[in-house]
């Protein structure tokens, strides 16, 4: 029963945390949810296909570093539900200039691609995405529940 309430309790603080930061390190395949400063939550990702180094061009299949906002989010997605990142900023933008290259954008926290979402067990083991950070439907539900749309979200290696 002792087991029980403190369960309850933890269930509780984490339904009503309030969210402002999501952290990822795309070295651990991490992502962190935290309420001052503290994690609230962990969640096992999936990033892009070639996760090394910061997204420089579209297409490069690459994860963006960097600080950026959750600015929207999306629930007509081709996968299951997305908030978008605000990516790419002034310096990611003038960086692609200088390459002579487009820097893409459209990079979401998602869920697995529509009507594949049996399939999670074994897509999260790899990184399959163009660049987007991928959790499991019901992850990706629980996190849209939690996070707010303007909270910070911050992508080390």
């Amino acid at each position: 029963m002792k087991y029980f309430l403190i369960l309850l309790v933890l269930i509780s603080f984490q339904a009503n945390a309030d969210i402002d930061r999501v952290r990822v390190d795309k070295s651990e395949r991490k992502m962190y949810l935290l309420s001052d400063g503290e994690i609230v939550k962990e969640y096992h990702i999936a990033l892009g296909a070639n996760p090394m180094g910061h997204k420089q061009q579209e297409g490069d299949e690459r994860t963006p570093e960097g600080e950026y906002i959750l600015d929207y989010k999306k629930e007509d997605s081709s996968f299951h539900r997305a908030m978008h990142i605000s990516y790419p900023n002034q310096e990611d933008i003038a960086n692609a200039e200088k390459l002579g290259v487009s820097p893409g954008g459209f990079i979401m926290v998602h869920g697995q691609r529509n009507w594949l979402g049996w399939i999670s067990p074994i897509s999260q083991r790899f990184n399959w995405t163009n660049g987007c950070i991928a959790l499991t439907n019901s992850e990706m539900d629980e996190f849209m529940t939690l996070v707010k749309v303007g909270t910070t979200i911050e992508i080390k290696q």
